[in-house]
């Protein structure tokens, strides 16, 4: 399956699983209500109406709320399921030896991949070798790792995982995962109401006799207390179906990206040969998060509950003749003397490995259905790519984009102009917008980016992003008037200006509403026409400067994405002002007609047969803002 048909795939499974819920609170509700009209069975008809009524709306109340309450939680994204767990934040300027290849590894998928950096945490006290990631779009994932990943997984190893973790994120499974929680927790409450309740009703008594007033409360108690926990155990036999399903898709896509078996099969076998294995010693993060994980987070004693394949045949799927008795004699051989992945590392000549030297992009030819195909995806030259690119980023740079005080700086100096007049205004507008110190630091800084190459600074934008979108509201809001302002001081706005600035805004908004922003579009082309042929018209500019083969690049995107219509070249005046009035139209297009859209693009910006670094951005930059990631090939 493309990023399309995936995308399609996770809405029909989203619908399911709605589906299967439903009918599981309606049979709750329904058994609920049996007991009920059991115990008032002798009343007037009118009161028992009345009771089964408060009974229902009772028990949709509590299920409700047990939903509402855990998904406002969790609502602000994938930092938010790490902390609830216990992980720990990660420093992205860390020289611990094996948080550092962590980050490093994480910041070369996300550059490859064309999505922002994630947040990074840590379950230091975890032995057992698990991961998941979390969020809802791609601007707020988080990526959480156990303290017994980062000692035992070698670079390979530890790619594989991360592999498997990324095209959670690619893949939108992500939104999926996080509203199951809010899910199974709404269902869940109603048991523990119920144990409460029959726990503290089992100690009524009035004069050391029993209020048998009280029965009928305890066995409404009681009746919510199984019922609870068997819709828990029909609710956990869903998710756990899902999950495996998924996991599936995730180990072929670990391996996809990374064209070697041999890290995720190595994963696997010291999962299975150490005796902590994938277990999480957090019960309750365990459970909450088990669909998310790499691995097992605790023992099922039944498959039927199992949120991932077994071990034996995820490995057998990567090694036809893998030998389960292997997994006997490592765990011996591991018992004397555990494994160390940075060490592994270091006997292999992977550490302290100098850069690769700078590269000149080349032209190069892209065919639109291939470019097609790449979205929401990676191959292995688009993870040596942005492994090349990640090595290329000067350590000033990459360290002053990981940080708070001068990520903000750094995205502002990229806009500096090179008059001094202009550059002066845009200081002020700094100054006025932003504060004195982060202009002072953006002057400093615009004198050392000009020796950045070119094809680096989004790439830079992609590590600064977290830092960026974790600042204040009220700052944020100051922040993106601040960088438009900045982009238009010279009376008009560049390329790179338009999609430094339009990447930053779209990936606060989806910061600041991840459960909004990343709902799946359901409209169709026809809604969005006109932005449609704005797009395509700004695409066929970008690429050609004489108007007649400009015409022509749109044309052939329009027999594309309209086939059969006939539609004039006429760009309009201010192209980025027309752009940003139909990107929200663009994005709530469903699955489907993006494909079409997306190929209809790649014809306008490649009529020529030549994609240069600054169409690459653009096309990039709009497929970004449609959230159809766009690996970071450029030409």
């Amino acid at each position: 399956m493309n990023f399309f048909e995936r995308q399609r795939h996770a809405r029909g499974t989203t619908l399911k699983l709605i589906v299967l819920f439903t009918i599981a609170v309606v049979a709750i509700v329904a058994v609920l209500d049996v007991v009920v009209l059991y115990l008032v069975r002798n009343q007037p008809a009118g009161t028992i109406t009345g009771y089964l009524i408060a009974a229902s709306v009772g028990t949709l109340l509590v299920i409700g709320a047990g939903m509402l309450s855990k998904t406002i939680a969790l609502r602000s994204g994938g930092s938010a399921v790490a902390l609830s767990v216990g992980a720990v934040a990660i420093d992205p300027t860390t020289t611990d030896p094996q948080l550092r290849r962590f980050v490093n590894v994480v910041e070369e998928m996300s550059i490859a991949s064309g999505v922002p950096m994630p947040r990074l945490f840590v379950l230091e006290q975890e032995a057992g070798i698990n991961a998941f990631a979390a969020g809802y779009t791609a601007a707020d994932a988080a990526i959480t790792v156990t303290g017994g990943a980062l000692r035992s997984l070698n670079r390979d190893e530890l790619q594989g995982v991360i592999g498997h973790e990324f095209s959670h994120v690619l893949n939108g499974d992500m939104r999926m995962n996080v509203r199951l929680i809010g899910l199974l927790n709404g269902i869940l409450l109603l048991g523990l109401i119920g144990l409460r309740v029959l726990a503290f009703g089992g100690g009524g008594r009035s004069n050391g006799k029993k209020d048998n007033g009280a029965a009928p409360i305890l066995l409404v108690a009681l009746a919510m207390m199984i019922l609870g926990f068997v819709g828990q155990f029909f609710a956990s036999l869903i998710k756990a179906a899902v999950s495996r399903q998924r996991e599936w898709l995730a180990d072929a896509s670990s391996v996809q990206f990374t064209r070697q078996t041999v890290g995720l099969e190595g994963a696997f076998k010291k999962i299975g040969g150490l005796p902590t294995g994938s277990r999480l010693d957090n019960a309750h993060g365990a459970s909450q998060v088990s669909h998310m994980l790499f691995g097992e987070g605790g023992r099922s004693f039944s498959q039927l509950f199992a949120t991932h394949p077994p071990l034996v045949e995820r490995i057998k799927a990567l090694d036809p003749a893998f030998d389960p008795g292997e997994l006997q004699q490592l765990a011996q051989q591991w018992q004397a003397a555990p494994p160390n992945g940075l060490a592994e590392d270091v006997a292999r000549g992977l550490v302290g490995t100098p850069p690769p030297p700078p590269q000149e992009p080349a032209a190069g030819r892209v065919e639109p259905a291939a470019v097609t195909a790449r979205v929401g995806t990676l191959t292995p030259e688009d993870l040596a790519h942005g492994a090349e690119l990640s090595a290329r980023i000067p350590v000033r740079f990459r360290q002053d984009a990981s940080q708070p005080s001068t990520a903000v700086p750094l995205i502002l100096a990229m806009l500096l102009n090179a008059e001094p007049d202009v550059r002066d205004r845009q200081l002020g507008i700094a100054r006025s917008r932003i504060g004195v110190d982060a202009a002072d630091a953006a002057e400093r800084l615009a004198a050392e980016l000009a020796a950045l190459a070119p094809e680096l600074r989004l790439p830079v934008l992609s590590i600064a992003v977290p830092l960026i979108t974790a600042r204040p509201r009220a700052s944020l809001a100051a922040l993106l008037d601040a960088l438009d302002e900045l982009a238009r001081a010279d009376g008009r706005i560049t390329l790179f200006e338009y999609c430094l600035t339009r990447l930053v805004s779209s990936y606060v908004q989806d910061a600041g509403d991840p459960a909004g922003r990343s709902k799946p579009g359901r409209a169709g082309v026809a809604g969005a026409r006109d932005a449609a042929l704005t797009l395509l018209a700004a695409l066929a500019a970008a690429g050609n400067d004489n108007p007649e083969q400009a015409a022509h690049a749109f044309a052939g995107g329009l027999a594309a994405l309209l086939p059969g219509e006939s539609v004039p070249y006429a760009p309009p005046a201010d192209t980025w002002r027309a752009l940003d009035a139909g990107w929200a139209d663009l994005d709530a297009v469903a699955a489907p007609h993006k494909q079409r859209l997306v190929q209809a693009m790649v014809i306008a910006v490649r009529d020529d047969g030549v994609l240069t670094l600054h169409e690459a951005e653009l096309l990039r930059t709009a497929c970004a803002l449609l959230h159809c990631p766009l690996p970071a090939f450029i030409a």
